[in-house]
């Protein structure tokens, strides 16, 4: 009997004990596969504001995730400018702020820098081009990825051109005003106005005498925060006004409610022959009217070329991510920016599929690539021909304040002279 016990009772135990190990093992390794899992996906969350380029940003997010399947995009678009902002203000007021999001810079990566990761380890940092890093550089840090080069002026159809016999692509503002006149007299509308757009108006528009005041004096931008400057009687500012009559004069009809959409429309059926806007807009042409022959002329101010003959181009935003996002999420975050700005997936994707014209000196940009549009724009900087742009120094809420003064304008409301005023008194407001 003893000897029959001890076997069985020694292998009951064994078997419990085995069975307590195989449980114990299972609940352990059910727990750490658990945890190992949800440490593995990662879900990065991320705000951005170009709705041109909403499907390719979930195409490339979609690519990214076959190649790295532990990495899922949650992707979220708002309009540009104040409607980015707004849209990130309520995100981080619900306590979910995004894992990335994008950043104007200048104003807005000082507004923001202590909720942003320094990247200047990053090494795609070595790769861009002069001045690309600038918009998102504070203290000799860098917290930002810029997103691309853009650039701005009237983009024009070359057949309502040809149409109208104007041979000589307009470069001053009288020669402007002679090719509206052309055009008009051929039955076409000159220009495609979308003066609903606060961010048409307030950031594009008027950066054009910001730009030309603060190119011939550094001190222009400083002096209206010194209260030395004024926009009011600036000869650019006058000027500016002269512009933006013509385009109303000559423009579509109901202009202040008249929207992005509706606008780029008009263009792209050949509705109006020029429009305000940027490189950005290829992807809807190419959606719209396939092959559609266009491209830049200036919005010139005055009749001295040499001055009046650029295009406004920079840096429209960068990349950001958040520093107090859980670890595993930044690190995935700037592994994805790297990836896109390094492989060659990610490369031919923005230039492609996006039309970017790269801020990166290792991705090449083919005009057949980028398009029409941004094939001017690189001929316009190769011949340094260029203004930055100055509506990322404006003070935080001036865009919308100037926009209402500049839409009561253009409805008569108030004259050249008090929406100046109150173009200076928005700064003296908000400065800070």
């Amino acid at each position: 009997m003893p000897i029959k016990k001890i076997p069985l009772i020694a292998g009951i135990l064994a078997l419990f004990l085995l069975l307590a190990s195989a449980c114990s093992n299972g609940s352990t390794n059910g727990t750490s596969k658990s945890n190992q899992i949800k440490k593995d996906k990662v879900v990065i969350d991320i705000l951005q504001g170009k709705l041109e380029i909403a499907d390719q940003l979930k195409a490339l997010t979609d690519l990214y995730t076959k190649e790295h399947p532990n990495v899922t995009f949650n992707i979220e678009t708002v309009g540009f400018g104040a409607d980015m902002l707004g849209g990130l203000k309520a995100e981080f007021a619900s306590g979910k702020p995004p894992d990335m999001f994008t950043s104007e810079g200048y104003q807005a990566a000082i507004t923001w820098k202590d909720e942003l990761e320094d990247l200047s380890d990053q090494p795609w940092v070595k790769d861009s081009y002069p001045g690309a890093l600038k918009p998102m550089t504070i203290d000799g840090k860098v917290y930002g990825q810029p997103v691309n080069l853009e650039g701005y002026g009237f983009i024009y159809n070359k057949a309502l051109f040809k149409r109208a016999g104007i041979t000589e692509l307009p470069k001053t503002f009288t020669e402007l005003k002679t090719a509206a006149e052309k055009l008009r007299a051929a039955g076409i509308t000159p220009f495609s106005v979308g003066y609903a757009e606060w961010w048409v108006l307030a950031n594009h528009g008027l950066n054009v005498p910001f730009a030309y005041a603060q190119t011939e004096s550094e001190n222009f931008i400083p002096g209206l925060n010194s209260g030395k400057a004024k926009m009011e009687g600036n000869k650019y500012f006058d000027d500016y006004f002269k512009l933006l009559d013509l385009t109303i004069k000559y423009g579509n009809k109901n202009p202040l409610t008249t929207d992005y959409n509706t606008e780029v429309t008009q263009f792209a059926k050949g509705e109006t022959a020029m429009i305000q806007q940027g490189n950005w807009i290829q992807p809807l042409l190419d959606k719209l009217t396939p092959n559609m022959d266009v491209g830049f002329i200036p919005m010139p101010l005055t009749d001295d070329p040499s001055q009046s003959d650029r295009l406004m181009v920079d840096v429209p935003s960068s990349w950001v991510i958040y520093k107090k996002a859980p670890e595993a999420d930044k690190k995935a975050a700037k592994e994805f920016l790297n990836w896109m700005v390094s492989s060659s997936e990610g490369t031919t994707a923005l230039t492609k599929d996006f039309k970017y014209i790269p801020a990166f000196k290792n991705i090449e940009a083919k005009a057949e690539d980028i398009g029409p549009l941004g094939n001017d724009i690189l001929q316009y900087m190769k011949a340094g021909k260029t203004y930055s742009w100055q509506f990322m120094k404006y003070p935080d809420g001036a865009s919308k304040d100037f926009a209402t003064a500049l839409q009561s304008y253009i409805s008569g409301q108030i004259t050249k002279e008090e929406t100046e005023k109150s173009l200076d008194a928005t700064w003296a407001k908000l400065k800070k």
